[in-house]
């Protein structure tokens, strides 16, 4: 079946999941390869100097690495960024103004302008000072090829209708047996619309699929060769039809929902998903009742020697079920409500729908290995909630591959969802029960206007926190078992991505609480290039590990993301008033010193 050769096509040479012990998740002894002494801990530790305090209200340290007119040139255009009646029109203004100077005049005014403050050059040659400089002031960075393809709407929306519809749903008159939220809907066909944070792929066809890839790599070698630590990101839809993402993330949430139903059943409904567990003996019979297989079938999916003899399993059991270890995969169906009989949840793929899968499924490889061979994390984006749970699974893969020794491979969890919790702490779990390195990314989330829309529009339950402030709270609540985590397991780690200071103040308090101390590199943060520098240089020069995402490109190629950068500076107003009045605060200390020619050491 198609779903098994999904799973075993990334993972060839991944562990097998360990038997499911009595004790509770939180009592398991952690596998000897998160154990032992790492990057500095041990009896060196006793020697270690004190951490540093970081001072986020010292204008002068967090601007030490600029001069006085790039402080003016990040006022200027914070300051245009926070007009709505600029950004509103700001499309036109850049097409005006580029037909009044002519092309070689509008691209000197954009790199003394937003280029300059948000793209550190036209391409990697181009941009190694900037990444030099930002070393010698603790910041690493993130190489980030900022070009975007300007598609019109109508052929944006073209594309995705045919990237996301199967061949069999197209003789079906695009009847679809998938759930409404896992399918391509009419009003939704541009997913660039309310994302302003985010990068969009739509998928052409094979060869643009390998570009993108040939891009990634360019950028992974290059992050290689920029530092002894480096990291770089990738987004799936980039790589392979979306379609495939839409159809197996389909099949995982209707799976999931299964689990939740038998503990409904069970009387255990609205439990945390760790602290969810079914008695299989109960479920059995539930099972049987259903008439998926055979009494001897069912009792051999539950043997002792693959769930263990606690005569329970949890949601990582019940996910175990469904890979190429059991037979039980066959048994994936859903009701065909034309012909009453059960079919596979994952069939119909044409020869080259299924080649299309498996090419996509190379890239990941092709990256992931080239990712491993020149010593750099991989950060797998998240993405719109449609293709995540598929995504999500998919880098799990990748991390029970690849995490061996470290991790290489780093998930990414959206704060702003409503299960960000469960999916965090599930992956933690199954990295302690199998033996790999953990590795996340945290963010906040950034289809949050779109997911929020798609849901009303189409009927399905909002997968977003209620506001603002919930988010907050998810994501500390996230990071805090994360930053427990890390106190149990060295080999564990987290990158902190946000421009939130309550955040990364949260982080550091909690850092000191747990004893992680930032010589350890296990916790990394991360910002934008020309946003909240006075965030990432007070962490990196008193010893954190500050990474800034370095976008590079053409001017003309990189306008798109120029666009997302200036909206996204409006959408957080608080943090942009308080990096303008800490810039404007430099200035007049520099101009009433006499230091405004300053020229950093």
């Amino acid at each position: 079946m198609a779903l098994r050769r999904i799973l075993a096509a990334v993972r060839s040479r991944a562990p097998r999941l360990a038997p499911l012990s009595t004790a509770a998740p939180q009592t398991r002894e952690q596998p000897a390869a998160g154990r032992g002494p790492v990057r500095g801990r041990g009896a060196a530790e006793a020697v270690r100097p004190p951490v540093p305090a970081v001072d986020f209200d010292n204008a002068q340290e967090a601007y030490r690495s600029r001069r006085s007119w790039e402080l003016a040139r990040s006022l200027l255009v914070l300051r245009l960024c926070a007009s709505p009646a600029l950004l509103a029109h700001h499309e036109q203004l850049l097409h005006f103004t580029r037909k009044l100077l002519g092309q070689r005049l509008f691209d000197k005014l954009m790199k003394m302008t937003f280029y300059g403050q948000f793209v550190a050059g036209e391409d990697q040659e181009a941009i190694q000072p900037l990444i030099r400089h930002n070393r010698a002031f603790g910041v690493g960075s993130i190489l980030d090829y900022g070009v975007e393809e300007d598609l019109s709407q109508e052929e944006a929306e073209r594309q995705e209708m045919e990237a996301c519809t199967s061949e069999a749903e197209r003789k079906d008159g695009g009847t679809s047996k998938r759930e409404k939220q896992y399918q391509v809907h009419q009003a939704f066909r541009d997913r660039r619309d309310g994302v302003v944070s985010a990068r969009t792929y739509f998928y052409a066809n094979e060869a643009k699929c390998d570009g993108h890839m040939e891009t990634f790599l360019r950028c992974i070698e290059a992050s290689g060769g920029a530092s002894d630590d480096g990291f770089s990101a990738i987004k799936l839809t980039a790589l392979g039809r979306p379609q495939f993402l839409l159809q197996f993330s389909d099949v995982l949430t209707k799976w999931r929902r299964f689990f939740h139903q038998m503990a409904a059943e069970q009387g255990k409904a609205g439990l945390d998903a760790m602290d969810t567990k079914l008695e299989v003996a109960a479920l059995q019979e539930s099972v049987a009742k259903m008439g998926i297989a055979s009494r001897k079938e069912i009792e051999d999916w539950f043997r002792a020697e693959t769930l263990g003899v606690s005569g329970t399993l949890d949601l990582l059991d019940w996910n175990s079920l469904i890979d190429s270890r059991t037979t039980l995969s066959k048994h994936l169906v859903v009701p065909n409500m034309q012909t009453g009989q059960l079919e596979p949840l994952l069939s119909g793929f044409t020869e080259e729908e299924e080649q299309q899968m498996q090419r996509m499924l190379q890239r990941m490889d092709v990256l992931a290995k080239k990712a491993t061979q020149v010593g750099v994390r991989l950060m797998v984006d998240a993405e719109q909630t449609y293709f995540q749970p598929a995504i999500s699974r998919l880098t799990l893969e990748m991390q029970r591959k690849f995490n061996v020794e470290k991790p290489l491979i780093l998930n990414t969890y959206q704060c702003y969802l409503r299960d960000a919790y469960d999916n965090v702490t599930l992956d933690v779990e199954l990295a302690r029960r199998e033996g790999w390195c953990f590795g996340a990314k945290l963010v906040r989330g950034a289809y949050m206007a779109q997911e929020r829309a798609r849901a009303a529009e189409i009927g399905y339950e909002d997968p977003i926190n209620p506001t603002y402030e919930a988010t907050n709270a998810m994501y500390h609540r996230c990071l805090d078992y994360v930053l427990e985590e890390l106190k149990n397991n060295p080999k564990a780690e987290v990158m902190v991505a946000s421009h939130n200071e309550d955040t990364v103040r949260f982080t550091l308090r909690r850092m000191e609480e747990l004893g992680l101390h930032p010589a350890d590199r296990q916790v990394y943060f991360g910002q934008l290039l020309g946003m909240c520098d006075q965030i990432s240089f007070p962490l990196g020069q008193a010893g954190f590990a500050v990474y800034k995402y370095v976008p590079y490109g053409p001017v003309m190629e990189v306008l798109p993301y120029l666009s997302r950068r200036a909206l996204e500076n409006n959408s957080v107003m608080k943090g942009a008033r308080r990096e303008r009045q800490l810039l404007w605060q430099e200035l007049k200390r520099r101009l009433c010193t006499g230091n405004l020619f300053y020229r950093p050491a």
